[in-house]
């Protein structure tokens, strides 16, 4: 993630855009490219971009049932991405539909933290199908809520491989998805400013 300077409210916004989903063929990679690309020219944000086909995550959590705790390995890849999130002052997550809900892949990821996501905002850009993933989405909502996350009303959505998406996973109708991208942007950024005073005027107590 890039450097900024200074804790000031107008201060570049460090921001970590989750690319959600680790089914082979998936459209995910394109459509975060799409985006960090088109925010990316932005002054107020500065993008890290964590894919949970990188993380190789076990399905199994240590602690419970008397699972053992995870390999060397394994711990020290959390501990990473840990300090990226640790780190982020605003999240955007990148998410197909499956089945009227999230991948399971991204879910793992959320559930191994807690404390990185308090009192930060949360974005998203949605794909697939009739409904254009604002299914995922409203799921997710409910996911960042219970881990005290604010999430911005406006979304990114892009309806259907057969219908938003050309064969590269780009948005067909790049003048609408840009100006929705757009939108989320400014209100993650407004979010993410007034959260980050917030918690150094008060540490988050949730």
């Amino acid at each position: 993630m890039p450097e900024t300077t200074g804790p000031g409210a107008d201060a570049v916004l460090r921001t970590v855009v989750i690319v959600g989903s680790a089914r082979g063929g998936r459209s995910g990679p394109s459509v975060a490219a799409w985006f960090t690309e088109h925010v990316g020219a932005r002054t107020d944000l500065a993008l890290d971009v964590i894919d949970v086909a990188d993380l190789d995550l076990p399905a199994a959590m240590p602690g419970w049932d008397g699972l053992p705790e995870h390999p060397e390995e394994t711990r020290g890849a959390l501990a990473a991405v840990r300090a990226r999130l640790a780190a982020a002052e605003a999240f955007v997550v990148v998410t197909p539909e499956y089945n009227h809900s999230f991948p399971a892949a991204l879910k793992n990821l959320i559930d191994r933290f807690h404390g990185e996501w308090q009192a930060k905002p949360v974005g998203f850009v949605s794909y697939g199908g009739l409904s254009g993933g604002l299914r995922a989405v409203e799921q997710l909502r409910l996911v960042f809520a219970e881990l005290h996350a604010v999430t911005v009303r406006d979304s990114v959505s892009l309806h259907g491989p057969w219908s938003g998406l050309g064969p590269d996973g780009l948005p067909k109708d790049a003048q609408i998805c840009e100006g929705a991208a757009k939108g989320m942007a400014d209100q993650l950024v407004w979010w993410g400013r007034a959260l980050r005073t917030a918690r150094a005027e008060r540490p988050y107590g949730g």
